[in-house]
């Protein structure tokens, strides 16, 4: 297949080689030197494009600690820190004499507190805000009686677990409500022409308090006390659960984040909203360490074997190969000729395999074997030509693994080490089994078994032998065994009762978002399209900015530029708060039922989500994850400390020395694994990356050197190679060297030759309709079941009715006597028209 992105793909070259009658120019070589010059510049300029050093980054549910409470604000926001500040000073001189909050023993801070908590229940707005804005001071850290950064962090944690355990997060969810239902301010911010960050000021200041005490005390520490690690389980208890009849918080922030994107709420801070929605999933279901520990608990309980690996531990300790590299993003096939004219070169296959080693870090190279000279020819061959064969050019090979050739090598290999083995351990599904002996009866008896995988009769030594080595590496999931027990409760649903459903918040919260979740997947990903940097601007794509943009537009440059950089970072915290709550509720999903896994898929993969994250990489990838979209002077908690140095150009780009953005790699790798997750054995998603000619997308992706990232990449790779032609695979061999390295192996996988039966194109549509069918009877069954079923058996036993314990109210007992006697003594009974009337 030829590559998507080439413009003008089987074309003739038009870059000096050839001399357009089909014989390359006569002996292969260049028909005018300027066109090799050209090519030789764009060479060039494609390796210091993608020359990027080994990225040491370590993946984890969050950042560091400062960094996400940093993440929170907007630069515009900056001048209300001191705003906060004044509000607290002044009510706190009121109310008490001659000292500081830090100066305060632990019972008068409780009381001031609770006294905070009563001003909050006033009428005037004006008056209300002040009072919130006090609080909010507190929960950043009371930063006008601290020296370093450490000590606002420190007490914005003391504060915030102060403040949950005076009741505050009850108080501020109420004001919240109200805030939501605010049909006033709502109509005001419809009716103008731009919104600004004045528009959101009750909900920003709310939204904040909310987040510092949810995030600080989420946050676990060996040094927390017995009262707070208890404060924490009482508080994720609260958030799951639905308390006093109310939704769980969860879900009120889902349906913010869907009026937001109606319309009908254009000033909510988005970002904020998000940013508190993913930190509550997190906090509520536990993220990627407590999934693990989860995950161990249910195959235990479902008697299945343990884990052979944690997934994120093994790809932690992998390094990251060179890239191919990308003259096809140039357009290769104006820069090197057809490949039917490097056909016949001598030495020509030699070299090309000699370059493949380069890519493989795990491939044992001889080094007591020379090489033999090439000729002149040969090396101007290699030169020009093999180095243009369809863009699987050798220009980042300079890994630090591979030995230097043997003429400047020690004769000993023993400064070189290798790994033993390949990461992962292979897994084998039981219908991979079944289809190899099924193929294998055909081939050797003439009829097949079904299912059966234990009788081997009349099949040779060696097909044993190939059997026993699957089932050593069976592997079956835990959706496996959930898809077994929901099939056999929908063939027998008296025989086998009602299911136990365990009251999990991972359960509780999908009955939630059941009924409104498609609504809740769209609005998430019109989000996410309108952050993506290669978005165009529309007038019909909703507006992000809203909490960003200041009231006054800027006038000079300076401030300009500051306003570009602030949009700039919070579009990338908003891509990274969705791309990581998506991934959270996929993963907890399908570990709870893979049915509830399958509907949220879905509806992602009907709301166009697998072409948006194409789209999103679609882009220079390298500059993404290397952009310095931040002004560290202005990150809290430094901001609150040190005095605002004078807004210069310098000042502007004294950003954090780091080789890459930690939120923009996180959400690049989460965005990857979510596509992973959809298009998993889906054949018909797997299409869906081939249509929208993925694989030169991805393949630029693989510029960036990070283990876990390039993982993801090449397992998007590895599903569709079978679909993309031989000469794909021919021409993109270290790709292919790549994914068998750091892939994981289906032992009879034969995603390198492009063979699978599974690969019909007319079973893409029932396979998706098939799926849609058991999600809605699952749905049906669990959670649209009248309490009146038709299978419930009717008691016709009157002693076991009467005997029935019926919940009765409170007063009942004072009033018995007094229904007693107006019921049943004064009222005349004729017994024969009772026996007439039956």
């Amino acid at each position: 297949m030829d590559d998507p992105a080439a413009p003008g793909s089987g074309n003739p070259p038009a870059n000096g080689y050839g001399n357009g009658n089909g014989n390359g120019g006569g002996k292969g070589k260049p028909a005018a030197p300027k066109g090799r010059e050209t090519f030789r510049s764009q060479r060039r300029e494609s390796e210091g494009s993608v020359d990027c050093p080994t990225l040491e980054f370590e993946y984890g549910d969050t950042d560091g600690h400062a960094a996400e409470l940093s993440e929170l604000y907007s630069y515009t926001e900056h001048p209300e820190f001191t705003t906060n500040r004044r509000c607290f000073e002044e009510d706190f001189k009121t109310q008490v004499q001659g000292k500081e909050w830090l100066e305060l023993e632990e019972d008068a801070q409780k009381a001031y507190v609770m006294g905070l908590l009563d001003r909050l229940e006033v009428v005037s707005r004006e008056r209300r805000l002040k009072v919130a804005r006090a609080v909010l001071y507190l929960a950043q850290g009371t930063f006008g009686e601290c020296d370093s950064e450490v000590d606002v962090l420190h007490w914005s944690r003391y504060n915030c677990f102060l403040l949950y355990q005076m009741g505050t997060f009850s108080a501020f969810l109420e004001l919240l409500h109200m805030e939501i239902d605010n049909s006033q301010a709502c109509s005001s911010a419809l009716r103008k022409p731009a919104i600004s960050i004045a528009d959101s000021t009750e909900l920003r200041v709310l939204l904040s308090v909310m987040y510092l005490m949810v995030e600080n005390i989420r946050l676990e520490r060996e040094t927390d006390s017995y009262g707070w690690r208890t404060a924490r389980e009482t508080f994720r208890t609260e958030l799951s659960f639905s308390m006093h009849n109310e939704e769980p918080f969860a879900l009120l922030l889902f349906s913010m984040v869907t009026k937001f994107c109606s319309g009908l709420a254009p000033h909510f801070p988005i970002k904020k909203v998000l940013l508190l929605l993913w930190k509550v999933v997190m906090f509520t279901l536990g993220g990627f360490e407590q999934l693990q520990a989860l995950k161990v608990q249910k195959r235990e309980e479902l008697g299945l074997p343990p884990l052979a690996e944690d997934s994120i531990q093994v790809v932690k300790s992998m390094r990251a190969a060179s890239p191919p590299s990308y003259t096809l993003d140039l357009g290769e096939s104006q820069l090197a000729p057809p490949p039917s004219k490097l056909r016949g070169r001598r030495g020509s296959r030699r070299q090309l395999l000699t370059k493949q080693d380069s890519l493989d870090i795990y491939n044992e190279r001889d080094l007591f074997k020379t090489e033999e000279p090439a000729t002149e020819e040969e090396e101007e061959s290699a030169g020009d030509g093999e180095r243009t064969l369809d863009g699987e050019l050798d220009l980042l090979e300079q890994d630090p693994l591979v030995p230097p050739p043997p003429s400047q090598a020690p004769l000993s290999a023993e400064r070189v080490a290798f790994p033993k083995g390949l990461p992962w351990t292979p897994k084998v599904r039981q219908k991979d089994i079944e289809h190899f002996l099924e193929m294998s009866r055909n081939k050797f008896i003439g009829f097949t078994l079904g299912q059966d995988t234990d009788t081997l009769v009349g099949l040779p030594r060696p097909i044993h032998e190939s059997v026993k080595t699957l089932k050593q590496h069976k592997y079956i999931s835990i959706a496996d065994v959930q898809i077994k027990n929901e099939e056999e409760l929908e063939k027998c649903p008296m025989s086998l009762g009602e299911e136990v459903v365990p009251e999990t918040p991972c359960e509780i919260l999908y009955q939630g978002m059941l009924y409104s979740l498609p609504q809740y997947m769209i609005a998430l990903l019109k989000i996410l399209l309108a952050a993506a940097p290669t978005s165009k601007a529309k007038t019909d794509s909703i507006n992000i900015l809203a909490d960003v943009l200041p009231e006054e537009m800027p006038i000079t440059v300076l401030q300009s530029m500051k306003l570009g950089i602030d949009v700039n970072r919070h579009k990338e915290i908003i891509v990274k708060s969705i791309s990581a709550l998506l991934l959270l509720l996929l993963k907890h999903f399908k570990l709870n039922h893979i049915y509830q896994f399958e509907y949220v898929s879905q509806h992602l993969v009907f709301a166009n989500c697998i072409p948006l994250i194409l789209k999103f990489f679609n882009q220079n990838i390298l500059s993404y994850i290397t952009a310095k979209n931040s002004i560290s002077v202005l990150d809290y908690p430094c901001c609150t400390i040190q005095d605002l140095p004078e807004l210069t150009t310098e000042s502007l780009e004294a950003g954090d020395n780091n080789q890459f953005c930690w939120r923009n790699l996180f959400s690049c790798i989460n965005l990857l694994r979510l596509l992973n997750k959809l298009t998993k054995w889906k054949h018909s998603r797997t299409m869906m990356l081939v249509v929208f000619k993925s694989a030169p997308i991805l393949k630029r992706a693989l510029k960036v050197k990070q283990a876990m990232l390039q993982l993801y990449v090449l397992k998007l790779l590895k599903i569709q190679t079978k679909y993309l032609g031989r000469q794909w695979r021919k021409s993109n061999m270290k790709t292919m060297s790549a994914i068998y390295q750091k892939v994981r192996h289906r032992m009879n996988d034969d995603w390198a030759y492009g063979n699978d039966i599974d690969a019909r194109p007319w079973d893409f549509q029932a396979e998706e309709c098939t799926l849609r069918a058991n999600i809605e009877a699952f749905n049906s069954r669990r959670y649209d079941r009248p309490q009146d079923s038709e299978f419930s058996p009717v008691d016709n036993c009157l002693q076991s009715v009467l005997g029935q314990r019926l919940d009765l109210p409170e007063d009942f007992h004072y009033s018995y006597e007094l229904w007693l006697e107006r019921e049943v003594f004064s009222q005349p009974i004729c017994w024969e028209e009772l026996l007439q009337n039956h």
